[in-house]
């Protein structure tokens, strides 16, 4: 498939209409020196700067609840999301297709007759209802199972046999223990045929060849975020991701913002030509290299996700940013800074917080507990008191204990 090179024609279309409603937006093109008639071609794009996720946070924050970037009507949208940040995500309701995740569906061959066990979060987060949407499009039934109840859902996969899995890497592997703690035997006593997964810290790669071979059944991955729905999904014909046609991608220096050269690593800038929530030049935060470009200059296939910008992480499928941190410094009496590592035990990913009082107080670790979790929506591990301000000055506010992470 080549991508068509009309695109900054639509590009051009959409962002002149949204300049016109998106104060945030018509800012972006004025201090650019830019009007959207000017988007003709990937040099015209890059003279606007990079607007990195962090800085929509803040901005979102200054003027809530988009920032001034929603370029429709309340009335006009389906639903409103809610990221850990808070980051507020809209959904336009004009989207039959859960933001284009019915591609992958598609892709993998997934249709009616087809039963989809999805354990994605239904709350608040967009991606139990965006894949709802998009297995319904492809005519698939869906069983919406959403988080927790693992005993529950490991049954389902017994009784209702499901032919689709949906959710993390950790989650899969937790089901799978129930059900051979009950003595199950597996693959014969259920019907899964694909598992849509989650990435994970480490060598995932290797975790998914290990449950196809181990299961018989085919796993598939997607690159998508909350901003945009669907960026690229995995055909059975190729390597990487093929590119959503309504996302025009970019692989730029993470500093300068220019483009890099196919084969260089570097961050991924995204534009999309759907209407209603404007992301142009939107800097994701992960880092990936370019297999293809189409002719009008965006990437066509992208290859595997190798890591971060920044100092966002990504730890049970839920980003935390270093702001999260520093909330929950001023939110906890008694607790001057804050610092959190991400580990890794059995299938499951941990959080410790490293935790420093303030000069001559205390603080109450039930409070750091639940408020941490108000958050980012996620229950820290263990907690670690430091007695001194000189073993923070070198760490950073959110590190890995591990090599990376996948997806």
């Amino acid at each position: 498939m080549t991508i068509n090179t009309d695109r900054f024609q639509r590009i051009r279309a959409v962002y002149s209409d949204a300049e016109s409603k998106a104060p945030a937006l018509r800012r972006r093109f004025a201090e650019a020196g830019l009007s959207p008639r000017d988007l003709k071609d990937e040099a015209s794009l890059c003279r606007l700067p990079v607007l990195k996720k962090e800085a929509l946070l803040d901005m979102q924050a200054v003027d809530p609840p988009f920032g001034g970037f929603l370029a429709c009507e309340i009335a006009d949208l389906a639903h409103i999301y809610v990221s850990p940040g808070p980051i507020f995500e809209p959904s336009p309701a004009y989207d039959m297709s859960g933001h284009g995740m019915d591609m992958m569906f598609r892709s993998a061959g997934i249709a009616r007759g087809d039963l989809a066990l999805n354990t994605w979060a239904y709350h608040l987060v967009p991606a139990g209802l965006l894949f709802d949407k998009a297995l319904r499009a492809v005519h698939a039934t869906v069983i919406p199972a959403g988080t927790g109840n693992s005993e529950l859902q490991a049954e389902l996969l017994v009784t209702l046999k499901p032919t689709v899995f949906l959710g993390s890497t950790a989650y899969f592997s937790t089901l799978v223990e129930r059900l051979r703690q009950t003595g199950r035997r597996l693959p014969q006593d259920w019907g899964l045929r694909h598992a849509f997964l989650g990435g994970e810290f480490g060598d995932w790669s290797a975790k998914r060849n290990a449950i196809e071979q181990e299961f018989g059944l085919k796993t598939w991955s997607i690159y998508g975020t909350a901003d945009f729905g669907l960026i690229g999904y995995e055909m059975a014909s190729q390597t990487g991701y093929r590119i959503h046609e309504d996302r025009y991608l970019q692989i730029c220096d993470p500093v300068t913002g220019a483009p890099v050269t196919r084969g260089e690593a570097g961050e991924i800038v995204v534009t999309t030509l759907s209407p209603g929530w404007p992301l142009i030049r939107f800097g994701t935060g992960d880092l990936a290299r370019a297999i293809s470009f189409s002719q009008d200059g965006g990437v066509e296939q992208l290859a595997a996700l190798e890591g971060r910008v920044g100092a966002a992480r990504k730890v049970r499928e839920i980003f935390v940013y270093p702001e999260h941190l520093k909330a929950l410094a001023r939110r906890v009496e008694g607790l001057a800074e804050a610092r959190m590592r991400i580990g890794k035990q059995a299938h499951r990913e941990t959080i410790t917080l490293e935790l420093l009082p303030s000069p001559g107080e205390a603080f109450a670790e039930d409070v750091v507990v639940s408020s941490f979790q108000t958050l980012t929506r996620l229950r820290a591990d263990r907690l670690i008191t430091l007695g001194a301000p000189s073993e923070f000055t070198h760490s950073a506010p959110i590190a890995l204990d591990s090599e990376g992470q996948d997806g």
